[in-house]
């Protein structure tokens, strides 16, 4: 909104098992970041935010590039098409920067090491020494590798769900899987780490950044690296991904049940001859299209679905709406659904941006995906809390009834502290469509 002045197993699994060498308009072939010769395509960097370099210039980056090099080639060779790394000095840190893809390596390393991939700049997938003697047992190497360490305590995927290391001098294989934030982690094919998501090591009030580099983390004692290959993951597919909850999965541990049959608009109220079904899509009519809500009524749920903006749409998911009224203020909110790239929103106030709680809570920006292209989203509603999660990546969260500032009177808000009500689109008149449209009830909380 803005104001100026149940899915098919057999589809899933199309979409999810794909050949190692996938290519086409979802998926590209994998490509190899060691050519096995020399250091070409990698440079140094350390533990660092990379926002921070990602925010230089062309010039002070391509600076920061040499600058680390000495220290590069005084660390690390290559031998017999291995790359190997000493123990010490910057993190090997690709030039390619990348948002969703599958990543496939080998390592081995030596009694002592502690060394972990990070995935778009952020810590890190882990690489212990798991054996008692290696000095790091009680903090975690009796788990085994490969699990998110740097997640918070108690956090999914902080700690591997199987120990998979195989002994030392023997090489140890992953394959790693990133979505978003989500990440599934193979080691020597047992599944470790299970569609977790990372989190932001150096501002964990924020997501990981869309886009980043592979690093191979340094800490102490020689590893070896080899068969270091990506495949980028295109929106198709990672979007069947995030519907079933992990790769190679038919469907999501939890069902979600269908609020759309991709056929009629049975079960619908409201504005029903202002949306229009194309292909088992629901599309808001251009210059049309008001308010439509599912006629069941919801607490607590998860909502599911997937949405296509075109250049500049404008539309937005009624929560809890009572059936009447502007579901910004008459439900518990409208959750923003825009393209917020046009030039025509550039000033807008942040909480009328894409994924935003209108007038209340302000969303992440710069997860959409490009103009054109299906976006994944999930909404959480647990009491007065709402979460989104954005292709993967959790752009909001926060509990309402706490927001003290908003935009406008706060008696215009009067639904806000709604707890039950109808799940809806509010429409402006652009064509956003929508599809794969379910709602998962959670027990509430007592």
């Amino acid at each position: 909104m803005i104001r100026t002045g149940s899915y098919s197993g057999a589809a899933l699994t199309a979409l999810l098992v794909l050949p190692a060498a996938a290519s086409g308009g979802d998926g590209e072939e994998f490509v190899t970041l060691f050519n096995g010769e020399d250091l070409s395509g990698w440079w140094g960097a350390g533990t660092e935010d990379p926002r921070g370099w990602q925010a230089l210039s062309d010039d002070a980056l391509a600076a920061k590039k040499r600058e680390s090099l000495g220290d590069v080639k005084a660390h690390w060779r290559v031998e017999d098409e291995v790359l190997i790394n000493d123990g010490g000095g910057l993190f090997l840190t690709t030039e390619g920067q990348y948002e969703d893809f599958e990543l496939h390596l080998d390592y081995k390393t030596v009694a002592g090491a502690d060394s972990g991939i990070y995935l778009r700049g952020c810590p890190q997938i882990q690489i212990w020494d798991t054996t008692r003697v290696g000095g790091k047992w009680n903090i975690g190497a009796d788990k085994g590798s490969g699990g998110l360490w740097n997640n918070s305590p108690g956090a999914p995927g902080k700690d591997p769900l199987v120990h998979a290391d195989r002994p030392f001098g023997e090489w140890n294989a992953f394959r790693i899987i990133m979505v978003g934030s989500r990440v599934s982690v193979w080691l020597n094919g047992k599944l470790v780490v299970d569609h977790a998501a990372l989190e932001n090591y150096f501002d964990r009030t924020r997501p990981v950044p869309r886009r980043g580099p592979i690093q191979l983390q340094t800490h102490g004692g020689e590893i070896r690296w080899r068969g270091i290959r990506l495949r980028a993951i295109g929106a198709e597919q990672a979007n069947a991904i995030l519907r079933a909850e992990g790769t190679d999965r038919d469907g999501p541990r939890e069902a979600f049940e269908p609020l759309f049959d991709g056929e009629s608009l049975e079960g619908w109220k409201g504005d029903t001859d202002g949306y229009a079904i194309e292909g088992e899509t629901l599309s808001c009519k251009a210059g049309s299209g008001g308010n439509l809500y599912h006629e069941r009524v919801l607490t607590d749920c998860t909502v599911e679905l997937e949405i296509q903006l075109p250049p500049g749409g404008n539309n937005g998911l009624a929560l809890r709406y009572p059936g009447e009224g502007n579901p910004a203020y008459s439900g518990m909110c409208e959750l923003q659904v825009l393209e917020n790239s046009h030039p025509k929103y550039a000033d807008l106030d942040p909480r009328q941006y894409h994924g935003s709680v209108y007038g209340q809570v302000a969303a992440e920006r710069g997860y959409q995906r490009a103009v054109g292209e299906w976006n994944h989203q999930r909404v959480t509603l647990r009491g007065h809390r709402v979460t989104v999660e954005l292709n993967g990546t959790q752009i909001l969260d926060s509990d309402i009834s706490e927001v003290a500032e908003l935009m406008g009177a706060a008696e215009h808000y009067a639904g806000r502290l709604r707890t039950s009500g109808h799940f809806g689109f509010a429409g402006h008149g652009d064509p956003v469509r929508f599809r794969h449209i379910g709602v998962r009830e959670l027990a509430t909380d007592s």
